[in-house]
């Protein structure tokens, strides 16, 4: 028999380690092609794209965001209990109920596209057209056919700890589809001299292309080990649970994180109905320059949040099973060590990360799309907005699995009241400031989600005793090391110029800058122990023994 080497189950920090290295490829990856797809199709085609995108996310939210995680969870919880025909019933039922949410969502696209169209663009003229609108929406609900099964896959295997395979898949799915992106759209417009609309629609079909890859992956990968899956680790008296409980039961799991992402999809979506008709007769903006800060705000500068949030829901994936499972044998001091570490994680990774891209805005925004008078400063303030996401996934995530519904509901609501209340206000706030207007719509969202961040973290220390104590103490390093690093990069930026008017030149700063910026950080992380506090000694060990190496 031959041996698989990718099989593996994994503990919580391996788990994230994996999960969220195989996210980072794929958003790095997702954050490359960008280069040259925005060369190609520029900002007209840039708008175009997030118009059909923020429709896709509404649907794939309600079709594939909350089953399965909700997977995950009960597989995880009857593996521990040693349920095993349960946890095959749970994946079969999974996939009939994905595939006919999938085309139900399919066809509700096909059918209002027009009607979509309509309420994103309004009455607003001189950039695309509703009829464009309608043809990229629908190139892009193609792929609500496959990535809500595709998503059952991801949710069974990651249900097991079995984090390599989810991951190589979503490099795959990255691969195929930036490689049609790219290719794509250049021989639409260069080679067969089809219109903008069209090139962004192939570009937009390599979501539907690359998720089958995906799934025909994990689909062989769950044949090639069968035994894996059917591992007992323990003999118990299963009980007999019947379909109908197996769906309520995923139904019950899944609806909070459907509701979490489509509440999160909320926020996007008052962008999309707001920014351009806000710019254009609010503060007025030309509706060209209007749809040129939207694509930044949905498409352009929103490629580097989804490096962030690479990190959380790294963590995220692989919290989901660790923290069930202490759940279930009820083991409070582990659900709260888990909180903790996971937060620390987080933070310790994504707060030097967002400080270093804002600080770096305007060489990277001038090496990946060129020159821009908005971009830059979008970028600057918008990263923190990734930030703030990340820190609320992961917390809301918790309360989840503590079936705290409530607690979750709330903070959503809430929270997307508050963007809801704020984006226009703010924008004329800001306007009348003299500051950029349409860091009023980027302010909304981040005080949306931090309100949102406080009902959940308040609620995890009054209802469940989880302290943060240990949180805090890292925070307090974290954030002096994050601060040690930007003094070092702005006196470095003293003697070497941080801008350049060629990409060339700015990716050798922002590569010189990225070093100097991360060995000055983890040099302070280790040096005052914060490392080992977060990641254990073992790491530290591994890390030694690969630095001194001979």
């Amino acid at each position: 028999m031959k041996k698989d080497l990718t099989m593996k189950k994994s503990t919580f920090v391996k788990g994230a380690f994996i999960t969220t290295l195989g996210i980072i490829i794929s958003k790095i990856l997702g954050i490359i092609y960008v280069i040259p797809f925005h060369a190609i199709i520029g900002e007209t085609g840039g708008a175009l794209y997030g118009y059909a995108y923020t429709i896709y996310l509404v649907f794939m939210s309600l079709s594939t965001a909350g089953i399965p995680l909700a997977i995950s969870r009960i597989v995880s919880e009857y593996q521990t209990l040693g349920y095993y025909r349960a946890k095959k019933r749970v994946f079969v039922l999974g996939k009939r109920i994905a595939l006919l949410l999938g085309i139900i969502c399919f066809l509700i696209i096909m059918v209002f596209a027009p009607m979509l169209a309509k309420a994103v663009l309004g009455n607003v003229t001189g950039g695309n057209s509703i009829e464009d609108v309608t043809f990229v929406i629908r190139v892009i609900g193609t792929a609500i056919l496959i990535v809500p099964v595709l998503s059952i896959y991801r949710g069974y295997f990651e249900g097991h700890r079995f984090m390599s395979a989810p991951s190589i898949s979503q490099v795959l799915e990255q691969i195929v589809r930036v490689l049609i992106i790219i290719f794509g759209s250049l021989m639409a417009l260069k080679v067969f001299r089809f219109d903008l609309t069209t090139a962004v629609g192939i570009a937009l079909f390599g979501a539907t292309v690359g998720a089958l890859v995906a799934y025909l992956y994990l689909v062989y990968k769950k044949l090639r080990n069968k035994r894996k899956f059917n591992e007992r680790i323990r003999q118990v008296n299963e009980p007999i649970i019947t379909d109908k409980v197996i769906i309520s039961k995923i139904i019950y799991y899944a609806i909070p994180f459907i509701m979490i992402d489509l509440f999160k999809t909320a926020y996007n979506y008052v962008d999309m109905v707001t920014v351009v008709k806000g710019l254009v007769n609010t503060v007025n903006f030309s509706a060209v320059d209007a749809e040129t800060i939207y694509s930044m705000l949905s498409t352009w500068a929103n490629k580097f949040n989804m490096i962030v949030l690479a990190i959380s829901t790294g963590v995220v994936v692989s919290l989901i099973p660790n923290i069930t499972e202490s759940v279930v044998k009820k083991q409070e001091k582990e659900v709260n060590a888990k909180t903790n570490q996971a937060l620390s994680i987080l933070v310790f990774l994504t707060i030097p990360m967002t400080l270093g891209i804002s600080f770096l805005a305007k060489p990277i925004w001038t090496l990946f799309y060129g020159n821009s008078t908005y971009g830059p400063s979008v970028l600057s303030y918008y990263i923190f907005l990734g930030f703030i996401i990340g820190l609320f996934t992961c917390v809301i995530t918790i309360l989840q699995v503590l079936k705290d519904y409530k607690a979750v509901f709330i903070s959503l609501i809430i929270g997307v009241i508050i963007k809801v209340l704020l984006n226009h206000n703010l924008l004329i706030a800001f306007n009348n400031m003299k500051l950029p207007p349409y860091y009023g719509f980027i302010t909304a969202s981040i005080l949306g989600y931090f309100i949102s961040f406080i009902i959940c973290i308040t609620a995890l220390h009054n209802k469940y005793q989880i302290r943060f104590e240990y949180l805090v103490r890292n925070l307090i390093d974290i954030i002096c090391g994050s601060l040690v690093m930007i003094v070092v990069l702005s006196l470095i930026k003293l003697i070497i110029p941080i801008y350049s008017m060629t990409r060339l030149t700015n990716l050798i700063i922002v590569i010189a800058y990225a070093l100097i910026g991360a060995i000055v950080y983890f040099v302070y992380a280790y040096f005052t122990g914060l490392t080992k506090k977060i990641f254990g000694k073992d790491i530290v060990l591994v890390l030694k023994r690969v630095l001194t190496k001979k």
